[in-house]
């Protein structure tokens, strides 16, 4: 964790007493610099209010399937955090199932399911290959809705 994370939760804390004491995870979006830090600035400006991970990359990281209510800060790529989020929605879709309406609200690209569809499969198939898990019309997505609480 870097110091700016520890800080941004400290402001947090300072508005929101009743906010957990523990530093929430601390994440970036995408597995590329690049992408990373293009969609921390999409949160920051407001355009991106939704992520969609993958469940089997969730298992296969050993991380937790996000919960509504949970607290995480948005870094860029070298942990600089960005924004307080916090989970207000999460349902279980397959790849195939994904909307125009959830892909507007990831707030990439050109904001199309097409777009969507295409960046998203690329990016599930880097990050699973090697595993058994299959990048299909089956896979089942994470779709996790969230808001920002607070700017860095």
């Amino acid at each position: 964790m870097t110091s700016s994370v520890a800080r941004l939760w400290d402001r947090f804390r300072a508005i929101n007493p009743d906010a957990p004491a523990d530093v929430p995870i601390s994440f970036h979006f995408c597995d590329n610099q690049l992408d990373a830090d293009l969609c921390a600035n999409l949160v920051a400006i407001g355009q991106k209010r939704a992520t969609a991970t993958s469940v089997a990359e969730l298992e296969l990281a050993d991380d937790p399937m996000p919960q509504v209510g949970d607290y995480a800060i948005v870094t860029d790529w070298a942990g600089q955090a960005i924004a307080v989020i916090r989970t207000v929605a999460v349902e279980i879709k397959k790849f195939g199932e994904i909307d125009e309406k959830f892909a507007r609200s990831e707030g990439e690209g050109d904001l199309t399911l097409e777009w969507w569809r295409a960046a998203h499969r690329s990016y599930y198939e880097r990050v699973l290959s090697g595993s058994p898990h299959r990048v299909d019309a089956e896979l089942q997505i994470a779709c996790e809705t969230f808001e920002v609480a607070l700017k860095a």
